[in-house]
């Protein structure tokens, strides 16, 4: 049967379709890049904020209008309270994120009748040609954040053991992938519901030992999950210096209304800790403006620590009430047309910090993963792609190097990328 896989919202949704593409496969069935082509589609959405919703939406009667046969929808928008409201296409089968595991074994049988072993993973078709894995390793959170729907979604923190996280990533090595990113709804709880002396920190010190990937990176990382035993992974020669810390707001008073369990002062001391064990570590983040009840003052004050932290790059949401969440009924909702001044602000302290992170690499060295290559009319090649500390880099190149990882001297700083001259090749 031809398949057609479609992910609305964040890494672990990518990764979690990746993971069925291999069942399919395994099974017989054939993953398309367009809708056109498919006999039946899985759809993972998104309800993190209106916006993932209405791509969720959109997509959904999408595929709808293209006559495909048989839509499954799981995800998190299809949610326990039910957030799935609206009438669906006919012949939609909506499936809980709790089951969505089982998707492929109960709706799409092997067609060949013969159990296959552990095979090379194939980026799904209609992405680029994606030279990084993302593996999921954990599920659910167990904190209780008034603005996240998220838990709510996906349940408790559940830790996938390190035997199958062990078998995905040997996947990945079959198939020559240069890095993965390992993903969860609540990464930095991994370990915990297994007992032991399990942390995200040994995992990653596990993979480092048990496999030959080039390059381990983490996704989106709660900042008080970060244990005495993460220091010694910064000067880990395979492990990417970028550790992405959601912050959510630079206001003492706005983290308290959120649920957020560290304080400004203690986000600040962590920080350095984390800049002394690796000066050159780059950290992101996320910040949410327009949190209801957000005075001018407590923007502001959040405004002046996103400042001093000087983060080397974020993202920055205008608060989306979330049905189900305390602070959807919180008062004070902010007026739409003040979110997007704020979120213009907070958008340009981010650029100005991340342009000061870029330019300290300037006649720097760095290993960089090729992800994609244009050919030139003089025949040479415009390379693209992301550095251990995820700086985006170009550089001209004789040849194609996707997939391949080259010392590059970093040039010049273009805002959007920096310029780079290729001095080594790391091939494999």
């Amino acid at each position: 049967m031809e398949v057609y896989l479609g992910s609305i919202g964040c890494r672990l949704n990518q990764s979690e379709l990746e993971m069925m593409a291999a069942d399919l496969r395994k099974a017989g069935h054939v993953i398309v890049g367009s809708p056109e082509k498919a006999q039946a589609a899985i759809i993972n959405s998104c309800c993190v904020t209106a916006a993932a919703e209405a791509d969720s939406r959109k997509l959904l009667h999408r595929l709808e209008r293209m006559g495909v046969q048989k839509i499954f929808l799981t995800g998190c928008w299809v949610s326990p309270q039910g957030a799935v409201k609206e009438s669906l296409p006919d012949g939609t089968i909506v499936i809980p994120n709790t089951q969505k595991h089982a998707l492929v074994k109960q709706f799409f049988p092997n067609d060949t009748g013969v159990a296959k072993s552990i095979t090379p993973r194939v980026a799904l078709p209609g992405r680029g040609r994606r030279t990084r894995a993302f593996i999921k390793v954990q599920e659910g959170c167990d904190y209780h954040c008034t603005f996240c729907i998220t838990r709510i979604a996906r349940g408790k923190s559940v830790s996938r053991p390190y035997e199958e996280i062990l078998l995905n990533i040997q996947a990945a090595e079959l198939a020559n992938v240069k890095e993965i990113v390992l993903t969860g709804t609540q990464l930095g709880g991994w370990g915990r519901d297994i007992g032991g002396e399990n942390t995200i920190a040994s995992l990653v010190k596990s993979i480092l030992r048990d496999t030959d990937i080039p390059l381990v990176r983490l996704s989106s990382l709660e900042p008080w999950d970060i244990q005495d035993d993460f220091y010694p992974l910064l000067t880990e020669n395979r492990f990417c210096a970028h550790l992405h810390l959601p912050l959510q707001s630079g206001s003492e008073s706005i983290l308290q209304r959120m649920g957020r369990k560290m304080a400004l002062k203690d986000f600040g001391n962590l920080v350095q800790g984390l800049r002394k064990a690796n000066p050159l570590l780059a950290l992101t983040t996320d910040i949410v403006v327009g949190f209801p009840g957000e005075t001018e003052q407590e923007f502001n004050e959040s405004l002046e620590f996103v400042r001093w932290i000087q983060f080397s790059g974020g993202h920055v949401f205008r608060f989306s009430p979330r049905p189900g969440t305390p602070a959807a009924s919180y008062p004070d909702q902010v007026d739409g047309l003040q979110k997007r001044e704020r979120n213009r602000k907070m958008r340009a302290v981010l650029r100005d910090s991340a342009a000061l992170y870029r330019e300290r690499f300037i006649d720097h060295t760095v290993s960089v993963v090729w992800e994609r290559g244009k050919l030139r009319e003089d025949g040479t090649w415009l390379m693209s792609g992301l550095s251990k500390n995820y700086l985006r880099v170009q550089a001209i190149s004789e040849m194609d190097r996707w997939n391949t990882i080259s010392s590059v001297k970093l040039m010049e700083d273009k805002s959007k990328y920096m310029v780079g001259l290729i001095l080594t090749d790391h091939r494999k």
